[in-house]
């Protein structure tokens, strides 16, 4: 029977991997005309302008215009693109997070299924933090690192989270790559109702084995691959709430996820078919 097992496994991931190489993720001409009379909190524009540039070993990095002017430190996180996809395709989320104070470092390709090319943005901006002269120099929260993909990108941060850089992680409808035991700090899995790539009860299962670390599970009523209309928008707002809750210690995000989960926002917004937490994370309630 396990050897069953691991064989319909193994069939399913190969199913998926070839899925995913043969679609774009997240299409540029899917963009968000969002019908919201009032946008949610942290679905709203940040307070900071945002510069995006090329930088890196091979990325795009997003971050605060005024970064050289603020004292402040920070907290940086990594993006994945889905296969065959670009970091322009994705350019809404990530301005998005930047104009909350994030430094974010997408990297460019279509094949960051290893989370090595995530990483390496990170490692990227942990010595520009300690480079004289650098404009990143004293700006980089190094201990407050997350890291986020989708689809195949998706994969690769479940890869990247077993670093020891990577504090938190969000795996978008993710790929079969990366160990989900291997992950090391708290991740919030995004499925899609409608999604007929990377199934949510696919997505699910892969949630189900996170047990030694806070997960949640959330699925986006209506949403299929690409994140139509409104759907956006809910995905970048709690994708927003989940880094400002961990990387910068933001309570008001807090309160999307933990608490009793007769109040906990996210369990109670009609925009998500299917929320669900681990008992490691209803520890942190």
């Amino acid at each position: 029977m396990r050897k069953l097992s691991l064989v319909l496994k193994a069939a399913l991931a190969a199913t998926l991997l070839g899925l995913l190489a043969a679609q774009p993720a997240w299409t540029a001409t899917a963009t968000s005309s969002s019908t919201l009379a009032t946008p949610r909190y942290y679905e709203q524009t940040g307070p900071h302008q945002v510069t995006k540039v090329a930088g890196g070993p091979d990325h795009t990095l997003y971050y605060p215009s005024d970064l050289a002017s603020d004292p402040a430190k920070h907290p940086v996180i990594l993006w994945g693109n889905g296969t065959g996809a670009t970091v322009s395709q994705y350019d809404e989320v990530l301005k998005h997070w930047a104009s909350w104070g994030f430094v974010v470092a997408a990297a460019n390709t279509g094949q960051s299924g290893s989370g090595q090319e995530m990483l390496a943005g990170g490692k990227f901006l942990v010595a520009e933090n300690s480079r004289s002269g650098s404009l990143f120099q004293g700006k980089i929260d190094t201990a407050n690192i997350g890291a986020a993909g989708h689809s195949q990108g998706g994969g690769g941060t479940i890869a990247a989270a077993a670093d020891p850089m990577v504090k938190v992680s969000s795996p978008v409808e993710p790929g079969p790559q990366g160990s989900v035991p291997a992950m090391r700090g708290p991740s919030l899995f995004i499925a899609g109702q409608l999604d007929y790539i990377v199934p949510s009860v696919y997505v699910r299962g892969r949630y189900a084995s996170a047990t030694a670390h806070p997960a949640f599970f959330a699925e986006l009523k209506g949403s299929d691959h690409f994140f139509p209309g409104d759907t956006r928008k809910r995905l970048i707002g709690v994708e927003t709430a989940w880094f400002c809750y961990w990387l910068a210690g933001d309570q008001q995000a807090k309160a999307v996820f933990f608490g009793p989960r007769s109040s906990a926002e996210l369990f109670n917004d009609a925009g998500w078919s299917s929320v669900d937490r681990n008992a490691k994370a209803d520890a942190v309630s």
